[in-house]
């Protein structure tokens, strides 16, 4: 059986008994805070649970290391539709150790596209328009700097309203505990 058939299956019985009834909640953040994260499935119960946040608590948005790689990308829009329109007044961005996004080597990410059935061809098209795939590729070297440095694009985004505090912090999966980087509240004026 197919994962997609386990899932479809597993939903059905999920929704005939009402097992999502504590789960009812509203699209709003109760505690008004928006996290950008990483998508490592080290976080996915762990980081809520040692943050002490439940179902309906918090918008949680997912990237790659959670960075913000551009400022007008779909990350950083995601961030301002929780700000903006569904009432989030706090951003934290948390990182974590042993990231997958600190070993990404981009070469050979290209390669295993190829060995997956990306034609060569369309790899020096998307180089020749201006991509540099190398580099959009390419993973970061200390988490804490790419903490820091998506911190600093939300913090300093023209778009982004100022007194919503923009906190920097990097988690252990193994342990839950969370080191902080960059307290917002310091840098409201």
């Amino acid at each position: 059986m197919s994962s997609l058939q386990e899932i479809l299956n597993f939903n059905e019985s999920f929704v005939k008994f009402k097992q999502y009834e504590p789960f009812i909640t509203s699209k709003f953040p109760d505690k008004k805070i928006v996290i950008l994260t990483c998508m490592d499935t080290r976080l996915v119960e762990l980081l809520p649970k040692a943050m002490n946040m439940r179902n309906g608590d918090v918008k949680i948005v997912k990237s790659a290391g959670a960075q913000v790689s551009h400022p007008f990308g779909a990350v950083m829009r995601s961030i301002l539709v929780a700000v903006y329109e569904l009432k989030a007044d706090e951003v934290y961005v948390i990182g974590h150790y042993d990231c997958g996004m600190s070993a990404i080597e981009p070469e050979q990410m290209i390669g295993k596209m190829v060995e997956r059935g990306v034609n060569k061809d369309i790899i020096n098209i998307v180089n020749y328009t201006g991509i540099d795939l190398v580099e959009w590729l390419r993973g970061f070297g200390d988490v804490s700097t790419s903490v820091l440095k998506s911190v600093d694009i939300i913090r300093n985004h023209p778009l982004m309203p100022t007194g919503v505090p923009v906190h920097g912090l990097v988690m252990d999966p193994g342990t839950g505990k969370l080191d902080l980087l960059s307290n917002g509240n310091e840098n409201i004026k």
